[in-house]
């Protein structure tokens, strides 16, 4: 498609920059924003000269594809009817409030041969689009997601707020499946778990530990992950990455460490090499919506297929059953 006709479905926060977005991106024309709230429509509309709408259903004659940016509860209504009509889909994570829904969206996109997208950000992060050709065969992960409460997403537990991140992630590098759970939770602001810890063994034997907390004093977004070869830490929030490689060992080293000696030096100097990664930097909501437009034009895979977050909310669902 030279030219590819979308509506907004959800003119909310996060989709406020769904609008801004799409508006600039080339052979993409904004053609409604829709909103059950229509003053919401009619400034989103407004800014970026286009339609407002009430009632998706009133454009479904008029679009190739839409972006829906809605509460989670509204999300498997709208896109069952958005890909019923044969229209491309992306949907902001989680990707519905069931594993049902979610397998019958999955089918459903299969069977009009349309293209079903979910938006894990994260995997657009540049830090850990840069480290991917690292990252073989991993053998122990750790996350920390932490942040100061926002009041938003009260209604869910952090795993599925916050953790379902991190869960995609280790999902799309491990590539096993889950073998044992353990996990623990704690209600400190909200009446639903705000802080949860879990430990996840995979069936080759990886091991992932997560930790989510959305009422920390601080905010952190850090991953680090251990393969057989080298060492790789990311920062989510900061978008850096480096890299440590073994180097030598103990049966080679030929100089010994002399009396106060510093450890931490003498370590970098025989045994590792550390690479700290060049991160182009972008805007990673650009880069997702910019792959979902070229998915539908290049008939492919989507990077975050409608069955990996099928997967994700899964393995999300499998850990609340822990806590």
């Amino acid at each position: 498609m030279d030219n590819i006709r979308l509506a907004l479905i959800g003119v909310g926060h996060l989709g406020k920059n769904h609008a801004r977005v799409f508006s600039e991106l080339k052979g993409v024309t904004l053609v409604a924003v829709v909103d059950i709230k229509l003053s919401q429509a009619q400034e989103i509309a407004n800014l970026y000269q286009t339609k407002p709408c009430t009632d998706y259903k009133q454009i479904l004659n008029e679009v190739d594809a839409v972006s829906i940016v809605t509460p989670t509860v509204a999300h498997y209504q709208i896109a069952r009817d958005i890909i019923s009509a044969g229209i491309h889909t992306f949907i902001e994570k989680p990707i519905t409030t069931t594993i049902s829904e979610a397998d019958k969206l999955v089918s459903l996109a299969k069977k009009n041969k349309v293209v079903l997208q979910v938006g894990h950000i994260e995997r657009f992060n540049p830090a850990f689009v840069a480290s991917k050709d690292y990252i073989r065969n991993p053998r122990f992960i750790e996350c920390h997601r932490l942040s100061p409460f926002s009041f938003r997403s009260i209604d869910i537990d952090v795993v599925l707020d916050l953790m379902i991140h991190d869960i995609d992630i280790i999902l799309s590098i491990v590539k096993s499946t889950i073998k044992r759970i353990d996990a623990v939770g704690v209600k400190i602001i909200s009446d639903k778990v705000d802080l949860a810890n879990v430990r996840l063994l995979f069936a080759n034997r990886c091991v992932a530990n997560l930790t989510a907390s959305r009422s920390s004093d601080k905010a952190m977004r850090k991953m680090r992950i251990f393969t057989d070869k080298n060492y790789v830490s990311l920062n989510f929030a900061d978008k850096t990455a480096s890299v440590y490689q073994r180097k030598g060992n103990l049966t080679t080293l030929r100089q010994r460490p002399k009396p106060g000696f510093n450890p931490r030096e003498f370590m970098l100097d025989k045994f590792i090499k550390v690479r700290f990664l060049s991160i182009p930097s972008y805007d990673q909501l650009e880069k997702e919506l910019e792959s979902f437009i070229e998915t539908i034009r290049e008939n492919k895979t989507p990077e975050v297929s409608g069955t990996d977050a099928r997967d994700a909310l899964a393995t999300c669902y499998k850990i609340l059953g822990k806590l």
